[in-house]
């Protein structure tokens, strides 16, 4: 039976219902899988009319997918896309459960109420209150609700990709996490960052060997050393800038919002003005590398024969080959890398009809809207289906209070997300849908 209500009524309580199913992803299968979720997804796709197919890749890693009939069939199609994993939480670092879905202080909180079961709530209620409402759109949209996003989607977008391409037969343009979200900037006004582009992942373990021995004796060959040395090298290293069309798009549109002028030679300067997101943005003019595990040995007195280390490299579109020239260098010789992750980075042009179609729905949401297009310095399931020829965005539209830290609760603690800002997000995401 279907409940009655119109998207904004039902979006808050598909936000918390979500929250509520733990979905946490550890990269390691230990977790509880989305396999709950996602039958969760596909009994409300199916309460209005749809046939989602729900596929596991192994069990308990279960994606959905369905396809809704647009009034031109034979128009290239659109996909709507989410995961359903979320990373782990410790319930203790938070002030609430975070699998709680609690309300309080205007905000819907827990783990995924950013990352990205808001964006999942959203799909469901405007779609959910289209079919009630027999409103089709222009052309066919696919939605996806996919497992294992926050471990490289090897067991969600990359694996229907590879095995069930057949899915997203037409789908040209692709729509998904992390963008449309406001920036407050003066005169009361909002920049709604749109993602274009996202750096490419080179989640890399280096290792080096030596000789094994006793801590009293002298090893020139120490793999500790050689590995602790690259380490170092690799981390204090500071990659030159390097002006992505995009990140150059954004800066030269945030310099006019905030009156600053933009200097192309120094242009981190205008990050001063954006406050927490310059976090996230600062890491777009560059490549980068950040050690993050070390693993070495098992009694203080024995020299191990080998040492190994974990490091997060991003690159930017179109700089994959410099940053791997320099990763090679900084090694050294006596340390070797392999990959525990490898993804593409991508970019598109922001123009077009889509494009024009997000701009639209926020401005007729939010009159002084101002969108502008940025690259994400992390990674989405953008890259799978770019793979399948698909221009990607992200646009997940959230009109959010000023002082809010949005890009920290991105793996943060006390993620939450304004329940008037998922009510606007329903609102332009079925403006958007009209338009697409």
């Amino acid at each position: 039976m279907v409940q009655a209500g119109t998207a904004e009524d039902e979006v808050v309580r598909l936000c918390q219902e979500l929250i509520r199913i733990d979905t946490s992803n550890p990269g390691d299968h230990s977790g509880p899988g989305e396999r709950v979720a996602a039958e969760y997804v596909a009994e409300k796709l199916a309460e209005v009319g749809l046939e989602p197919t729900l596929l596991e890749s192994r069990p308990g890693r279960a994606s959905v997918v369905a396809r809704i009939e647009g009034e031109d069939p034979g128009r290239d199609a659109l996909l709507l896309h989410g995961h359903l994993d979320v990373v782990p939480a410790r319930a203790e670092d938070w002030t609430r459960d975070p699998f709680g879905g609690e309300i309080a202080d205007g905000c819907v909180w827990g783990r995924g109420a950013v990352d990205m079961k808001d964006m999942d709530a959203m799909i469901l209620a405007v779609v959910r209150e289209r079919l009630r409402e027999g409103r089709r759109p222009p052309r066919d949209v696919v939605v996806a609700f996919l497992a294992d996003e926050e471990a490289g989607g090897r067991w969600g977008a990359r694996w229907l990709v590879d095995e069930h391409p057949e899915l997203f037969e037409g789908c040209t343009e692709a729509v998904g996490e992390v963008g449309g979200f406001s920036l407050t900037v003066p005169g009361d006004r909002r920049m709604y960052l749109i993602e274009a582009a996202e750096k490419g992942l080179a989640w890399m373990r280096l290792t080096a060997s030596g000789t094994a021995g006793h801590g009293s004796m002298v090893h020139p060959d120490n793999a500790v050393t050689a590995v602790a040395a690259a380490v170092a090298r690799l981390g204090s290293h500071e990659f030159p800038i390097r002006l992505t069309k995009t990140v150059r798009a954004f800066l030269e549109r945030t310099c006019l919002a905030y009156g600053v002028e933009f200097d192309p030679d120094h242009p981190e300067k205008c990050l001063e003005e954006i406050g927490p997101l310059a976090r996230m943005i600062g890491a777009t003019l560059r490549n980068t590398l950040n050690p993050t595990r070390l693993d070495a040995g098992y009694k203080v007195n024995v020299i191990p024969q080998e040492a190994t280390a974990q490091v997060d490299g991003r690159f930017l579109p179109g700089h994959e080959e410099e940053f791997f020239a320099t990763v090679d260098e900084l090694l050294g010789p006596n340390v070797t890398r392999e990959f525990v992750h490898h993804d593409l980075a991508v970019e598109t042009e922001y123009e077009g009809a889509l494009v024009a179609a997000m701009e639209a729905a926020l401005t007729s949401e939010d009159p002084g809207a101002l969108p502008v297009p940025y690259c994400l310095s992390g990674g989405t399931d953008a890259k799978a289906f770019a793979r399948l020829g698909m221009r990607c965005f992200g646009f997940a539209p959230l009109r959010l209070p000023p002082d809010l830290d949005f890009s920290g609760m991105f793996h943060g603690v006390d993620e939450r997300v304004p329940v008037d800002g998922l009510r606007f997000g329903v609102r332009v995401l079925d403006r958007f849908l009209d338009r697409a």
